[in-house]
């Protein structure tokens, strides 16, 4: 036995002074690594916060796609049978027209404004380019064949529009 073991009660071990270095660079180690997780941890956590979020906000959206070509066929219906003699059919169906906007709407539903605005791609899908009419600017939609509509910030359905060139 080394004179520093003798001095020492039983059952305690001396430790050299290497071996503390290593045992504080060990615990600093897994300090950095601690730290790591328990960031990663509060990103996961915001992450998910913002998914659920999301999921809040646009859950609504599949049923806002099965609605809206409806809309889209009733509004049709009424420009074709305007000036006939169905002024009940068209009332009738002006109101319901109104009701599915209003309840669409309070989803966050909002009509896409394309006719006579610069052409957008990310809401705008071009089926036609046309030459420019007089007075109309290139690049501006000179028709609208299909409304587009967005829930929120996003893109439920592009305008199908015909573009000045």
């Amino acid at each position: 036995m080394s004179e520093e073991e003798e001095g020492a009660p039983d059952g305690v071990e001396i430790i050299e002074e290497d071996e503390v270095e290593q045992l504080k660079g060990k615990v600093a180690e897994l300090e950095k690594e601690l730290q790591y997780q328990a960031a990663d941890m509060a990103n996961l956590r915001q992450k998910s916060a913002k998914e659920r979020s999301e999921l809040v906000r646009y859950g609504s959206s599949s049923l806002a796609r099965k609605i809206l070509p409806m809309l889209s066929g009733m509004e049709r219906a009424i420009n074709q049978t305007e000036g006939a003699d169905g002024d009940g059919f068209i009332e009738g169906t002006q109101m319901t027209l109104r009701g599915l906007r209003t309840a669409l709407e309070s989803e966050g539903v909002t009509h896409i404004e394309a006719m006579k605005k610069q052409f957008d791609p990310t809401k705008m899908e071009a089926v036609a380019m046309l030459p420019a009419p007089e007075g109309v600017e290139e690049g501006f939609v000179i028709e609208v064949i299909e409304e587009g509509y967005m829930l929120h910030e996003r893109v439920l359905i592009a305008s199908k529009v015909i573009v000045a060139e």
